[in-house]
């Protein structure tokens, strides 16, 4: 793995592009699965309902975007974090059962699992004496144990709860709610709360020594 302050920085706007295209592009391909039809030609039986044609357009973009985020993401910065990949290899197994049963609840439930796996791989963690919210957060912050033990907590508790928003969302909602949801709702919410957070890691940020001046 490449050491954090030996990697490549990439640009903000191309990284937002590689966060945000697979989402962009799934909701597209949803609304107008027409746009897409040259990728899944062959693979959806005929006389399929719109609905149907949409949710499974929609799954194979999804699926095709976020192994292309990856790859770009390694051509560009010799590295990939932990979580995209961890959603990544989510993505593929729920979406290719989505494909084999025709069904829209698997990869609706990816966001629930996966979230719930990062709430508990973090809140475990921290009840173990383990820090893992530097490493999933592929983090090159540099703070105090109190001030990770209060952010992993916190960001622990986060997962849990956009997981049941998820859910909240997916029994209540249509597909087409769902999809706007996943899209454009998850990101914004989860900038506000990583934002939120700036009081605690400013407050617990270990600042590196100043080097001495020569004169």
């Amino acid at each position: 793995m490449t050491p954090a302050n030996k990697r490549k920085k990439v640009n903000p706007l191309l990284k937002l592009v590689l966060e945000m295209g697979p989402l962009v592009l799934f909701f597209l391909a949803n609304s107008k699965p027409a746009l897409f039809q040259w990728l899944v030609a062959g693979f959806l039986p005929e006389g399929l309902p719109a609905e149907k044609v949409g949710m499974l357009t929609a799954t194979a973009v999804l699926m095709v975007a976020v192994v292309a985020a990856l790859i770009a993401s390694w051509v560009l910065t010799k590295h990939v974090p932990i979580m995209p990949v961890v959603t990544a290899v989510a993505v593929l197994f729920f979406g290719g059962l989505t494909f084999v049963f025709q069904d829209k609840t698997f990869i609706q439930l990816k966001p629930t699992i996966v979230n719930c796996l990062f709430g508990a791989a973090l809140l475990g963690g921290l009840a173990f004496g383990k820090l893992l919210l530097p490493v999933a957060l592929d983090s090159v912050m540099h703070l105090d144990e109190e001030g990770w033990r209060k952010l992993t907590m916190r960001w622990g508790i986060f997962f849990f709860l956009l997981a049941g928003l998820n859910e909240v969302v997916r029994l209540t909602q249509s597909w087409d709610f769902w999809t706007g949801f996943k899209s454009f709702g998850v990101m914004p919410l989860t900038v506000i709360f990583a934002l939120a957070q700036t009081p605690l890691i400013l407050k617990h940020e270990i600042k590196p020594e100043a080097e001495p001046e020569h004169f």
